[in-house]
């Protein structure tokens, strides 16, 4: 090697002491090589900066347009002039003057939801080359998705005794930023996502819902069914004076699995019209009813964490009547029961996406709906009761309403928060809607921060599913 090297000096030293002259066209011609593959790196080092920013800032205008179509803050109309805007304003500022920067095209497609630009901008090579131009056009272009499909989600949040403390404050810290992330940006006029809000626990206070809601009298637990439909509904039944609803009931007794409107008629086993109102179990103690109130659907971000701010902790876990109440706040057939501006949308699944977000801390345990027992109260008046199996007839009945919304087109995300049981699980993994990808629908969460990202998460994956499907 050392001889090598050294051969190599000595020759370089003899080119370097000749006198014939060839040298210095030689060296000439060198450095000019040198200079124009200078000149040339430094030319397309400039195109390619260019073109980077030119593309950023189109991406940036696009995907801003493409949102504002999205969240209605924006019509069709005025994409165009929004990208304009938005891209003039960073590129003049970062790397072009506004005469040598075009928009060259805005294409709205409605049929496959998407903005498509292009644009261009005229440049000075810092080094033009021989005959080449002193500018060149640098060309970009870009495209982004945007959803004019609304939005309906309804939040079926555990208000339970076992939420007491910690887990309560966790689930009003989750849920209010969820609820501001559904609603954030929109066009308050007209909103394309609305929130439910539906706090359970051994029953669901529907406020002022409760027209809807067939009382049963007291000390029949196996009630007379509603009255007939040429028949007014009686005040209340009883001694009960809250607003809590219960599984609604069949003819047999037996739950009904259905969002039927309160008004749809039906035959009882004699043969007689009635109201499928809801029940309101006689056997649900009035102390039992939690506090917090059915929200039905609304962009109102101030309205929805209010009611949040108010949950209080109490009683057991009848998670299949929020599901219940959930489903009812989502189907159009519920629509004349609900507030304007409340009103579900008609099932068009090019038109609107339906969800529920269902989350509990514990196993489902209590039922109503087709559950015997026998007792007798201070007056003497002897009932059946029969205890045993409500904690497996409500998570049956959790999944049977799971099952009847995915088959009518409701996309179901459950979260499960602190669970210890492998039953409880099994309900909400059984509840949940398959996952679709990358797009997680069961979630697991142990602490307040992992509630908080699971909420998060299930935002973002129905604004995917809102612009993919």
């Amino acid at each position: 090697m050392w001889t090598g090297l050294s051969q190599c000096k000595q020759r370089l030293r003899q080119f370097a002491r000749r006198e014939d002259g060839a040298f210095a066209p030689a060296a000439g011609a060198a450095v000019v090589l040198m200079a124009l593959a200078a000149g040339f790196a430094i030319n397309t080092a400039q195109i390619t900066n260019t073109r980077s920013n030119l593309l950023a800032a189109l991406d940036s205008a696009v995907t801003s347009t493409a949102r504002d179509l999205t969240t209605r803050a924006i019509e069709q109309e005025e994409a165009e002039e929004m990208v304009r805007a938005f891209l003039m304003a960073n590129g003049v500022l970062g790397f072009s003057e506004q005469d040598r920067l075009t928009l060259d095209y805005v294409r709205i497609d409605p049929i496959r939801r998407t903005v498509a630009a292009g644009a261009s901008v005229d440049i000075d090579y810092a080094f033009p080359l021989f005959s080449m131009s002193k500018s060149q056009k640098v060309s970009v272009s870009t495209e982004a998705i945007y959803s004019d499909k609304a939005v309906e989600v309804a939040m079926v949040l555990d208000v339970t005794g076992s939420m007491e403390g910690q887990r309560m404050r966790d689930l009003k810290v989750a849920a209010k930023n969820a609820v501001r992330s559904f609603l954030k940006g929109q066009n308050a006029d007209d909103p394309r996502v609305r929130v439910s809000i539906v706090p359970y626990a051994a029953a669901v206070n529907v406020g002022s819902l409760y027209d809807t809601v067939f009382r049963e009298k007291y000390g029949k637990y196996q009630p007379d069914l509603p009255p007939q439909k040429d028949e007014p509904l009686e005040p209340a039944m009883g001694p009960h004076d809250d607003d809590c609803t219960t599984e609604r009931k069949n003819k047999d007794r037996e739950v009904d699995i259905s969002d039927a409107a309160p008004t749809t008629i039906r035959q009882n086993n004699d043969d007689e019209d009635y109201f499928a109102w809801v029940n309101r179990d006689d056997r649900l103690d009035r102390g039992d009813c939690p506090s917090a109130v059915v929200v039905p659907l609304t962009a109102d971000v101030e309205k929805l964490v209010g009611e949040i701010n108010d949950f209080e902790a109490k009683g057991t876990t009848a998670g299949q009547i929020g599901i219940q109440w959930g489903w009812y706040m989502l189907s159009e057939k519920w629509a004349s029961e609900l507030p304007t501006g409340s009103k579900p949308a008609a099932h068009d699944p090019e038109k609107v996406g339906k969800f529920l977000v269902l989350m509990t801390d514990g196993e489902f345990n209590t039922a109503y709906a087709g559950v015997d027992y026998t007792t007798t109260d201070r007056w003497g008046r002897t009932r059946t009761v029969n205890v045993n199996g409500q904690e497996t007839k409500s998570g049956d009945y959790a999944e049977r309403f799971c099952a009847a919304m995915k088959d009518d087109g409701i996309e179901i995300f459950s979260i499960g928060f602190q669970l210890d049981k492998w039953s409880a699980k099994q309900v909400m993994r059984n509840c949940a809607s398959p996952d679709e990808g990358s797009i997680q629908h069961y979630f697991e969460a142990s602490t307040g921060d992992d509630l908080d990202d699971a909420f998060q998460t299930i935002v973002g994956n129905i604004e995917r599913l809102s612009l993919i499907k």
